[in-house]
């Protein structure tokens, strides 16, 4: 099965990560051209123990890739999962 996470931030990478662990293939998608750049050179910058070797390992597999292509992403896969930041109200507050 392939599946899309839109959005590589936090959330996005992490759960991408988890999900190619348990041998599902993920394209990550986000709109930022040089970040996608970086993280296909295996550079990532968020920090959480072990997630750079997990995710170097899957993408010498091809199991997980990056990619600023939507279109693409969302055609090829059966399930998509939107990750990106949701602008909160005027006061700080999450929007509901």
């Amino acid at each position: 099965m392939k599946i899309a996470i839109i959005g590589t931030g936090y959330v996005g990478l992490l759960t991408s990560t988890c999900f190619d662990d348990f041998g599902i293939s993920v394209t990550c998608v986000n709109q930022d051209e040089q970040k996608i750049n970086l993280f296909n050179s295996c550079g990532f910058p968020i920090y959480e123990p072990n997630l750079t070797p997990l995710i170097e390992k899957n993408v010498s597999t091809d199991s997980i890739g990056f990619t600023d292509n939507i279109k693409r992403a969302v055609i090829q896969s059966k399930a998509i999962f939107i990750a990106v930041g949701i602008p909160p109200n005027d006061d700080g507050s999450a929007i509901r």
